[in-house]
């Protein structure tokens, strides 16, 4: 790979005083720049989605790819279009039109969020950061996001691929940390533009590097904004050395057994008899195991009889 002909400049330390130059400054234009011209038109990014549209998509988006996202997301807004229309039915139905995106506890918090959001707030998704921290189901990420991406706020939105993009091209390492760390929260609020609109547009246009580009595992600097300022690429890309990467296994997996038990359940027009879920798995333990735990969880009710289905309160 050929050096550039003039080193970039280190990224400097956070400044003492409010005078100091901005750290990261010398990222901000190429990445916005870059997001301008390359950006995917995703639905939940047109301006008729609004507050609602991005939480939803937020929580679906969580470990979930974009391509199995978009069918479901379109007819989850095309069924409720408001958080009241989806707080007035029952938890199950939630989980029911979840269909197979994977981790169906967010269904369950999504619910409980258009819940507190039609009684709290009048049926409006809250501009106010901590009012949407304080929401069921609404972690760190998912608050920023929705401020950020939603009402063009200032806030650090540290998603998978924005912590990979931070420990790359500021940090020098391959993967950032498998939890995030207070280190990222420090250098992630270093690095956001100081005005508003620039900080949200930095927000979006990272995170979409960092899924188009900086990939995990087939990175592709020829094509980076950023590659001749990135510490890893100019340190020669060391490898990961750090703790092991978590790798996520699916078959055979309890996982894969409440996923058959609940496509049992979300198909079914009435409450299902144990013997139509014990057809679902050979293995009585590990399906029991699976059933206690989806019940557990607040996804299946139990019923007199041996029935089961989704939930209703």
């Amino acid at each position: 790979m050929t050096a550039p002909t003039k080193p970039p400049q280190p990224i400097p330390a956070p400044a003492d005083t409010p005078s100091g130059p901005p750290l990261g400054a010398d990222l901000h234009s190429p990445v916005i720049d870059w997001f301008g011209e390359h950006a995917r038109d995703l639905p939940w990014r047109r301006p008729e989605a609004g507050a609602w549209g991005v939480m939803v998509s937020e929580f679906m988006l969580q470990q979930t790819p974009v391509s199995r996202v978009l069918p479901v997301y379109e007819q989850w807004l095309e069924r409720w279009p408001r958080p009241a229309d989806l707080a007035k039915e029952a938890p199950g139905e939630a989980v029911r039109a979840w269909g197979r995106l994977g981790y169906p506890r967010r269904a369950l918090r999504l619910h409980g969020a258009a819940v507190a959001i039609t009684e709290r707030h009048g049926g409006d998704v809250p501009a106010d950061h901590a009012q949407l921290l304080a929401l069921p189901g609404i972690g760190e990420y998912t608050a920023a996001a929705v401020a950020s991406f939603a009402y063009g706020q200032r806030h650090p939105v540290l998603d998978t691929n924005v912590r990979r993009v931070l420990a790359r091209a500021v940090t020098g390492v391959q993967y950032p940390p498998n939890a995030t760390t207070a280190a990222e929260r420090k250098l992630a609020r270093a690095l956001l533009p100081e005005d508003e609109p620039t900080a949200a547009r930095w927000a979006a246009a990272s995170m979409e590097l960092g899924a188009l580009v900086c990939t995990a595992k087939s990175e592709s600097c020829h094509r980076c904004p950023i590659a001749a300022q990135c510490a890893w690429r100019l340190a020669g890309k060391p490898e990961h050395d750090g703790p092991p990467r978590k790798g996520q296994t699916y078959a055979g997996t309890d996982r894969q057994v409440r996923g058959r038990l609940l496509a049992v359940l979300r198909e079914a027009h009435g409450p299902v008899p144990q013997a139509a879920l014990d057809r679902v798995w050979h293995e009585p333990v590990q399906r029991a195991r699976a059933l206690d735990g989806l019940v557990s969880d607040g996804l299946v009710e139990p019923m007199a009889g041996g029935l089961y289905r989704l939930p209703l309160t």
